[in-house]
């Protein structure tokens, strides 16, 4: 009887620290539950990790990025009277954190004035002498043409540079400039009436 009860009570021993189904290795497989330190490590290998791609930062003098550049198309009046002459500028600014640098020489300047869907002129059409000059551009401080670009009021072609030219129409007539530096865009065009 005795003997009876020491071995009873040496199986509720065992079946306290080995529980039946279940292994101390927690091997797969094995039906019971693991070692919680690896699960978590079973679990972190098998999910892939999200990686959040990040742009290259941006240093003073790096070249300006299109998202910082902000180009606006200048006239020096909105309506202008018979035989008055517009007078075409731009005004670059950056909107960025950084010094950037963009080529603002006339040579990377296009002047264009459309009404409606029609171009009645092209500043590149009969441009001479035109340059390159590389800018630096603080941010926030825009920069302007220096000297504005005259505008005869007449249509514009490669064929026209060294003849007489058509007049546009006038009587009021709203005609449009946007303006392109560098490869950079004016946003919004700036409208002008002639009369």
């Amino acid at each position: 009887m005795v003997l009876l009860g020491l071995v009873a009570v040496i199986v509720a021993v065992v079946l306290i620290f080995v529980r039946p189904g279940s292994s101390q290795g927690g091997e797969p497989g094995s039906g019971g539950a693991a070692d919680p330190s690896q699960t978590v490590a079973s679990s972190a290998g098998d999910t892939p990790s999200t990686v959040i791609p990040t742009e290259p930062t941006a240093a003073d003098g790096d070249a300006c990025a299109e998202k910082n550049i902000l180009v606006e198309a200048i006239t020096d009046k909105t309506v202008y009277e018979a035989g008055e002459q517009p007078q075409l500028s731009v005004a670059i600014t950056n909107t960025g954190k950084n010094v950037c640098v963009l080529n603002a020489g006339t040579k990377a300047q296009v002047f264009t004035i459309t009404s409606g869907e029609e171009v009645y002129w092209l500043s590149t059409d009969c441009q001479v002498d035109a340059i390159d000059a590389e800018v630096s551009l603080t941010p926030g401080t825009p920069i302007s043409s220096s000297v504005p670009i005259v505008w005869d009021r007449t249509r514009s072609s490669v064929d026209t540079c060294s003849g007489p030219r058509e007049t546009v129409p006038a009587d009021g007539a709203s005609f449009h400039l946007s303006v392109t530096v560098d490869g950079f865009k004016s946003q919004t065009t700036k409208q002008f009436q002639l009369y």
